[in-house]
């Protein structure tokens, strides 16, 4: 416990590679805003929380600088994390926009799968254990971020700071593909047409029908389940008509079995695993991403876990 507050005799004077990727993604969107100011419905509310995030980014910089020791600069992780789910939702404000795109991405999945995997899933499998076992696979998307960073802060010390601007530049890259392809999923698309014009593979364009509507199937499976109330919780207080494609549920998952894997830690990786597996499946059980959603995320979690790896080694030796 000492070495968290002992002072750093070496401090990093400016931004850490994470929070500068927060500071183009903020950049970035503000620009956006301004751009479409009169299109967007909360411009002024998405601006000042800019602003607010920006001047928390200061404020704990400053604590930083004033104790530079493991504590601060873990603070200074742990609000940036906090606040992805505040990023989240605002994505929606942007690509509503946006012409929806759910009636493309619907019919790929009938023509490559000749169904509609996230309708028939969990009529397939009702069984109580199997929806709270599904549930609790995509329950764990938050506790796995913290499991991964924890164990890189406190048993690979020099290695964490790699490992957090890898997992923050893969989820500001979701949210930057989360804004240009406004696809919200089978949750929202299969209540919108209906179910019964689904299973008829019947798809229509919908435009900008959730720009003005918001409304979900609910989770299926069991519930009565504790998982399951969870779940659907937390897609009641936070969850909206976007970020469909690709899953960066199961794409940050990937990227959190391959700091797993770069850690060389049997054990960690063992752990892991498993919810890796659940998040996969869970995803297109619960109808939160088509079929094709999820293995975009593995796929493009892969590539985007070896693009920050190497850039996090490339700002290494330039600053070596």
């Amino acid at each position: 416990m000492k070495k968290l507050f002992q002072i750093e005799k070496k401090s990093h004077k400016g931004l850490f590679a994470f929070e500068w990727v927060v500071v183009a993604y903020l950049i970035l969107t503000l620009a956006i805003i301004l751009f479409a100011y009169t299109k967007i419905q909360h411009p002024d509310a998405m601006i000042f929380g800019r602003l607010r995030i920006a001047a928390i980014i200061a404020a704990l910089w400053t604590v930083y600088r004033l104790v530079p020791c493991q504590l601060t600069r873990l603070f200074r992780v742990a609000a940036q994390m906090a606040l992805l789910a505040w990023w989240y939702p605002d994505t929606y404000e942007i690509n509503r926009l946006l012409p929806n795109l759910d009636h493309l991405f619907a019919g790929w999945e009938q023509q490559f799968f000749h169904c509609q995997p996230a309708l028939l899933f969990s009529q397939v499998m009702p069984q109580p254990w199997f929806s709270e076992l599904m549930c609790l696979g995509y329950a764990s998307y938050y506790p796995l971020m913290a499991v991964v960073l924890l164990y890189y802060f406190f048993l690979r010390e020099k290695e964490f700071m790699q490992a957090t601007f890898i997992l923050m530049g893969a989820f500001f890259v979701y949210y930057v593909i989360f804004i240009i392809l406004p696809v919200t999923g089978p949750q929202y698309y299969y209540l919108a047409v209906g179910t019964d014009q689904i299973a008829k593979g019947v798809f229509p364009a919908l435009g900008d029908y959730f720009n003005t509507h918001q409304e979900a199937l609910p989770v299926p499976g069991w519930n009565n389940g504790l998982f399951y109330h969870l779940v659907e919780d937390a897609h009641n207080a936070g969850e909206r008509p976007t970020a469909a494609f690709p899953s960066s549920h199961v794409g940050i998952t990937t990227v959190l079995l391959l700091l797993a894997v770069r850690a060389r830690s049997c054990r960690l990786v063992a752990f892991i695993l498993p919810f890796f597996l659940l998040m996969f499946a869970a995803t297109v059980y619960i109808q939160a991403h088509y079929l094709i959603d999820a293995i975009a995320g593995l796929i493009t979690g892969a590539i985007f876990f070896l693009l920050f790896h190497h850039l996090a080694r490339y700002c290494e030796k330039r600053t070596a």
